[in-house]
């Protein structure tokens, strides 16, 4: 089956993210399939949380931070702003505190607090985790294609849905059982029952996103996971393993991209030896592709003579990933 064919045979697959090692081509193959759905007249957005995503560079457009803007018809591209991403966390943690306890200036000590969190990796992780919520649970593209970060990372924001869910389901089941004691003493008292819990409408409110998150993430009717492979014995190898992971997450597994093959034809022009030897081992990675990974292989994209920037270069790549000219 060919790249093509998966979208053409699932259309109903709309949230499609792309995984790999860092400098595989994740970002350039997102924004090229983004392209080649849009041209296809499907309203796309392609989105990015990588503090050091290179979708701006791609599309020589400087869109980091500033929501989602229209790169042409029907594509739109979107880089998260981490930083200010946490502002607004940490300004909304403010609000809700003022409303639920009724203070008109939040105490010294708590702000402290709340400031000092902006420097935890968690802190971090959780603004932007929401900000995927966000972006996903609007369903107002046909499609959502998903930049994720290198690998290590994305594992950790693929578990970071399971690990919410399973501290919420603590927390809210804490909190139902306080309010049953609540009843209980009003009832005792002959009390009215207690005000409306904001707390647990709250918990209530972020378990229900983050179901919803987790639900498009490994919903195998929705969602289409593709790995970026170069044919290098390393990568291939470490491929296979972070496959054994995301299947623990259920990630729905859609097949295999293999990016920078050198042809094969140099081998009969007059080359430098570290070309020639270069090609002899991508020879090697190929073949081991083949073994590991088989029919999952669903494009083998060679090495382009340029870096892929601009529209006219996304296009190219997008006619050679779906093997399809386009207007």
């Amino acid at each position: 089956m060919s790249l093509a064919d998966v979208f053409e045979k699932f259309p109903e697959r709309r949230y499609i993210m792309y995984g790999g090692k860092g400098g595989l081509g994740k970002t350039t193959f997102s924004a090229a399939t983004a392209y080649y759905l849009a041209k296809k007249g499907k309203r796309v957005l392609v989105f990015s949380v990588d503090p050091q995503a290179s979708l701006s560079d791609i599309f020589e457009r400087d869109i980091f931070g500033k929501g989602n803007i229209e790169i042409m018809p029907n594509l739109y591209a979107c880089e998260v702003d981490a930083d200010r991403r946490i502002q607004d966390y940490q300004d909304e943690i403010r609000r809700k505190i003022l409303d639920m306890y009724g203070m008109k200036q939040i105490p010294e000590e708590i702000d402290s607090y709340i400031k000092a969190s902006s420097a935890e990796p968690a802190m971090e992780e959780s603004a932007i985790f929401d900000a995927v919520v966000d972006i996903v649970v609007k369903a107002d593209f046909d499609y959502y294609i998903y930049d994720l970060v290198p690998l290590g990372h994305a594992l950790y924001y693929l578990s970071m849905a399971s690990i919410y869910d399973a501290w919420l389901e603590k927390i809210t089941t804490l909190r139902e059982q306080m309010r049953e004691y609540d009843k209980a003493i009003s009832t005792m008292k002959r009390e009215e029952e207690s005000e409306e819990d904001q707390i647990y409408n709250e918990l209530m409110y972020i378990k229900e996103r983050i179901g919803m998150s987790s639900k498009i993430m490994t919903d195998t009717r929705k969602t289409a996971f593709f790995f970026v492979v170069n044919p290098e014995e390393m990568t291939i190898v470490d491929t296979e393993k972070a496959a054994g992971l995301f299947a623990r997450y259920n990630v729905p597994l859609a097949g295999y991209l293999v990016n920078r093959v050198i042809s094969r034809d140099l081998l009969d022009e007059n080359i430098p030896a570290y070309l020639r030897n270069r090609i002899e081992m991508q020879a090697r990675g190929l073949a081991l592709i083949e073994e590991k990974f088989g029919s999952a292989v669903l494009s083998r994209v060679p090495e382009f003579d340029s870096e892929i920037k601009g529209l006219d270069a996304i296009k190219k790549l997008a006619e050679v990933m779906f093997e399809e000219k386009l207007s």
